[in-house]
């Protein structure tokens, strides 16, 4: 069966990361937008969209009535969200008003892939570890250090990009790389650029 999935997200690296781990796994069709409006018009010109992943926090969604909205849009198909930070809260009430899913952005490529072809095929999709959590215990804010090389990663450089930009030794950057993505509870820099988007930090 031909898939076709739209992702829509205002941060250039989530957005370009989702749609890889989607392509890499033969999905026939992926198309990115970067705002709610961009889907709408997605979905009107192209025909509905087997999946929408819609990011939470982009403009235009004014919480869950964008997802209504972009339901109509894609004629009642499939419309999951998709968020760094929202809470099991915010989960539970876009379940609740006729999501397909919720999906983390912490979540695994392999993951996010099973749980795309699962809504894709009609089901409910929401990981039950999320679901159970309880907030995060971080270990503090950044220091401003911590913020230059966090911007660094956001804006796709490299360590030794911003070791330079920032007059540092390559393996300080790295110990500060390291250190950030403790402190962000993220998995490696792409996790980390997600959450600090979601969570208005640069």
């Amino acid at each position: 069966m031909s898939i076709k999935i739209l992702v829509a997200d205002d941060h250039d690296l989530v957005r370009e990361t989702i749609a890889a781990f989607l392509k890499e796994s033969d999905i026939d069709e992926v198309k990115t937008v970067a705002n709610l409006e961009e889907a709408i018009a997605a979905a009107e010109q192209n025909g509905a969209y087997d999946l929408v992943l819609l990011d939470y926090d982009m403009p235009g969604m004014n919480g869950l009535e964008g997802l209504q909205r972009m339901k109509r849009a894609n004629a009642e198909k499939a419309v999951a969200i998709l968020s760094g930070a929202a809470s099991r809260e915010v989960a539970e009430a876009a379940l609740k008003n006729g999501a397909q899913g919720f999906i983390p952005k912490t979540l695994g490529a392999r993951s996010l892939v099973t749980a795309a072809r699962f809504m894709v095929a009609g089901e409910v999709y929401a990981p039950l570890e999320f679901m159970r959590k309880k907030p995060e215990d971080h270990t503090g804010p950044l220091s401003p250090r911590e913020l230059e090389v966090l911007r660094g990663i956001c804006d796709g450089k490299s360590n030794k990009e911003i070791a330079r930009d920032c007059s540092l030794q390559e393996v300080t950057v790295k110990m500060h790389v390291k250190t950030l993505s403790r402190k962000l509870g993220a998995r490696n820099r792409t996790h980390a650029a997600m959450i600090a988007r979601d969570r208005c930090l640069i």
